[in-house]
């Protein structure tokens, strides 16, 4: 498993714009067994070596930066790489109506901090990334969240049993949600850790 994204991973703009509708059709379908929605308003996407990738070629491709933001990118990409003793996602409240997007995400203040699995008798509960400007002191929250879940290795051992029930669990007071991760999703996560 690789642990850092680095300039020699990244293909250049021609080459990437070569292969880019592929890449992009294989994306797609990684994608769809690393996404867990909880309920009708909020997602998680976890990321991995091939989404981030994904991320950052595309971005170097819509911006054309060049050089220059090939560093910008990998500084801010790299920390969402599983390091192999946990997971990383990427926590969106999707609410399409402006106005009640804007109410809602006034009150869930902190809600990057009740983020939560639950299986096999354990608790694993998020650590968000470290941007404090995702919740502001008058309770405000922003809609997209990036957040880490580290592991022991029983809990490894315990997530990665086949069919293991594993709760996903939202547990703010004002928007609790909660749903069991698909099988296949927790199949493809298994293969996050070393």
């Amino acid at each position: 498993m690789k642990k850092e994204l680095t300039k020699e991973d990244l293909l250049s703009l021609e080459e990437f714009t070569k292969i880019r509708a592929q890449k992009r059709q294989e994306t797609i379908a990684l994608k769809k067994n690393r996404r867990v929605p909880l309920g009708s308003e909020a997602t998680l996407f976890f990321e991995n070596f091939d989404t981030l990738w994904w991320q950052i070629q595309e971005m170097l491709y819509i911006e054309k930066g060049g050089e220059a933001q090939i560093e910008d990118e990998l500084l801010a990409y790299n920390p969402l790489l599983p390091q192999g003793q946990g997971l990383v996602a990427t926590f969106m409240i999707e609410i399409d109506d402006p106005s009640r997007r804007a109410q809602v995400l006034g009150m869930l203040g902190g809600i990057e901090r009740h983020l939560c699995f639950r299986f096999a008798g354990h608790t694993v509960t998020a650590i968000p990334e470290g941007d404090p400007n995702r919740t502001t002191e008058s309770g405000k929250t922003s809609a997209i969240h990036f957040v880490h879940w580290t592991f022991t290795k029983e809990q490894i051992v315990d997530f990665s049993k086949p069919h293991q029930d594993v709760i996903v669990e939202v547990t703010h007071p004002r928007f609790p949600l909660k749903t069991v991760m698909a099988e296949s999703v927790r199949k493809a996560l298994q293969e996050d850790f070393e």
